[in-house]
């Protein structure tokens, strides 16, 4: 495959109409093109910025957490488009109500992978550099995440509907 074949393939993966999830054979589908995307990802990692393998794997296994299991099957929104505080609803609420030791040593692993990941959209041009900025704050916010996994452990009674109203996720209107 020579190189214009490379970049128009590459091209055609990173179209975002491409990521619409409007049903189950979307989803799918998606599930291979996110994978064909993290492999690029990957790849940008270890050969252009220098990660050992190790860390880029993590890097794309965060990533790959959130965009099929949150972004896609849970939210069906497309990953170029991100409604706001997306990451901040996985990270504040999803992601602990669905393991079973949330902690925030795999939850901040998970959350670098997410910032790396929308960094290198936002390097490819593929996002704005809004969009990235503002998941940069909401992947950064470690404390708020720790107070939220300190705080679902402490519920006692009726305490679980307050809790997920903090950072609840259902979409605001």
């Amino acid at each position: 495959m020579t190189q214009a074949d490379l970049s128009a393939a590459a091209a055609q993966l990173f179209a975002p109409e491409n990521f619409d999830v409007n049903s189950l054979q979307d989803e799918i589908r998606l599930s291979d093109l996110v994978d064909q995307l993290l492999k690029l990802f990957y790849l940008d990692l270890v050969e252009e910025q220098a990660h050992s393998p190790e860390a880029a794997s993590e890097k794309a296994y965060g990533a790959s957490y959130f965009l099929k299991d949150f972004v896609i099957d849970h939210c069906r929104e497309n990953i170029f488009r991100l409604r706001p505080h997306r990451v901040r609803q996985f990270a504040g609420n999803w992601y602990i109500v669905r393991n079973l030791e949330p902690n925030m040593v795999e939850l901040t692993s998970l959350l670098q992978g997410i910032q790396a990941f929308y960094r290198y959209l936002a390097g490819a041009g593929r996002i704005s550099t809004d969009l990235a900025a503002a998941i940069d704050k909401d992947c950064e916010n470690l404390d708020y995440y720790r107070q939220r996994i300190e705080s679902f452990w402490a519920i006692e009674k009726d305490g679980y509907l307050p809790w997920e109203a903090a950072c609840s996720l259902k979409d605001n209107p």
